[in-house]
């Protein structure tokens, strides 16, 4: 049978119902305005057994859960934003120094490919990009208006994260090596890590900008955090690392911030925390002694 339609009031009566302690029902009305039923039933899931809210839960833990999260996914997000200016600046710059400022126009400038990830993909995914982009960016009006080839230091300004970090998974191998140096990954496999990194960090950044719940969240895909990386995880039931939770991500976070950014960001984490100190950090996959292990 398909679900009736609820007004705001009858949605927060199903709540109150539930045993969910509502101190405000003028702020919990305007909250179930803007931020859906349905949406919000994902930061109330710690807070109750199946339908029966917990004693001592209120609306107000809700708010702070799903505030808090809002909050750090912003946070998130402007951090990875500047990683991602980072990564373009760098692997452009030791790109072009390899193969030329249009080295990216030729084929055999890039190496292992798979079916999944291919240089035209790639290429002419981003070549749409720039076409469209010409008319309101001025730095490809002037290419067009000199009827010059964009160098790769301009072309790769309109790549998205998510092509940066497919780019970099077909590059040349010392390549990729050069690059991955320049983030301290400075291993026989560092260019792998990289690789996991960027793909992670592409993934983390659309469910920020698309609004996605990072509480409580289960990640399937990982960051391949090194040994001793790993021993800043909370432990599972068996012991081992858990490293399906937000937190892997932002020792992803950590390892490729330039510092100014990086303890930026960690100090607004635990002022954030401080604001909103009922959210249990545990279930951002984050240990008791968090912000110990972030400095």
């Amino acid at each position: 049978m398909p679900k009736e339609f609820k007004t705001i009031k009858e949605q927060l009566k199903i709540l109150e119902d539930r045993g969910l302690n509502v101190d405000d029902e003028a702020a919990a009305e305007e909250f179930l305005k803007y931020n859906n039923y349905y949406r919000i039933s994902g930061y109330s899931l710690t807070l109750r057994n199946h339908d029966k809210f917990y004693p001592s839960a209120s609306f107000q833990n809700i708010m702070d859960i799903y505030n808090f999260d809002h909050e750090l996914r912003t946070m998130i997000f402007d951090i990875i934003t500047e990683i991602e200016v980072n990564i373009k600046s760098i692997y452009a710059y030791h790109f072009s120094e390899k193969f030329g400022p249009l080295g990216y126009l030729d084929k055999n400038n890039f190496s292992s490919q798979s079916q999944a990830v291919t240089y035209e993909g790639v290429i002419s995914k981003v070549g749409e990009l720039v076409r469209s982009n010409t008319h309101h960016e001025e730095y490809l009006k002037h290419f067009q208006t000199i009827n010059e080839d964009i160098p790769m230091w301009a072309y790769i300004e309109s790549f998205t994260l998510s092509d940066v970090s497919k780019l970099y998974s077909i590059s040349d191998s010392s390549l990729q090596m050069t690059v991955a140096a320049e983030f301290g990954l400075k291993s026989n496999n560092g260019y792998r890590i990289l690789s996991n990194y960027l793909y992670c960090l592409a993934f983390l950044r659309n469910i920020c900008a698309h609004g996605g719940r990072l509480f409580n969240r289960k990640f399937n895909t990982k960051p391949n955090l090194s040994k001793n990386e790993k021993q800043l995880l909370p432990k599972d039931k068996n012991g081992d690392p858990d490293n399906s939770h937000l937190f892997g991500y932002i020792i992803n976070i950590m390892r490729l911030a330039r510092p100014n950014d990086w303890n930026k960001f960690k100090n607004e984490l635990i002022a954030l925390h401080g604001k909103y100190s009922f959210v249990d950090m545990s279930y951002y996959g984050f240990c008791d002694d968090w912000y110990n292990k972030l400095l």
